[in-house]
This record gives C-alpha cells, structure tokens and sequence, in this order.
C-alpha cells in the first residue's frame, strides 16, 4: 500500500520545486481512512481528494451535488456525462451518494512524475467538466 505521508512529503517537493510547472499545496485530512486534499494553483475552487488501497491510487474532484442539477435537465446531463467519459483522457465520471465527480486511478507502482501528471490532469479536466456542464445546473 501507498504510503500517504510519504506521497504528501514527495508531492509538496515536487510541486515547491523550481523547475516544476505543477504548483500545489498538500494537506492530509485526518479519519479513518487517510485522505489527502490536494490544491492545485489557479484551480484552488476544485481540490483533489487521493486516497491509497492495496491495488490503487484513486484521485476524486467532486463537481456538484446533485440537488444542484435543474430537474429538467438530469437525464440530458447524465447522458452527456457518459458520452463524455471516452474522450476524457485519464479521467472519469462517477456519483458517489449525492456527490457528481470526475476521478482517476493509477497503480500503486506509479511513479511520482505518473501521479503529478495524474494530478495535474484531472484538476484541469474537473474544471472543463463543470464548465461543460454549467448548463445544466441551477
């Protein structure tokens, strides 16, 4: 399993680095289940949530509830989502109880360069997602 203090400590290095373009701030999220919270410059309104089992790195942005989606537009929405989820690269749509989310998985043999790049991915795929469904939102 992914050690996620490690990661974290990793991460922060990478991304405080001056020859890397990925500039984030890392912050754990005590629990249960270890989480980190992941801020992504200029994409701060998105954070990604990475958590680590035995088989994989899951990295979520949760997109909006779904109390926020105009009732007359679900199913349009829903189908747009699904469509969509071929042609996102290394991401997919999901909802996770109420939550509509965007989310990547990897290894857990990943390097970090795979996960920044994951990372970085998914932050700019979470904003485009929401901006493509604006529409159909309250």
């Amino acid at each position: 399993m992914v050690d996620l203090t490690t990661l974290a400590n990793q991460l922060a290095e990478q991304g405080s680095s001056a020859d890397s373009s990925f500039i984030f701030e890392v912050s754990p999220i005590p629990g249960e289940v270890e989480v980190l919270q992941i801020l992504v410059e200029d994409r701060e309104e998105l954070p990604i949530f990475v958590s680590a089992s035995d088989a994989q790195i899951l990295c979520i942005a949760y997109l909006f509830k779904e109390d926020e989606v105009k009732e007359d537009e679900r199913i349009v929405m829903n189908h747009a989502m699904l469509a969509a989820n071929i042609s996102i690269p290394l991401s997919s749509f999901a909802k996770i109880d109420d939550q509509y989310v965007i989310y990547g998985a990897l290894s857990v043999n990943s390097s970090l360069d795979d996960i920044v790049h994951e990372l970085d991915t998914l932050a700019s795929n979470a904003v485009d997602a929401l901006d493509s469904m604006r529409t159909h939102l309250q």
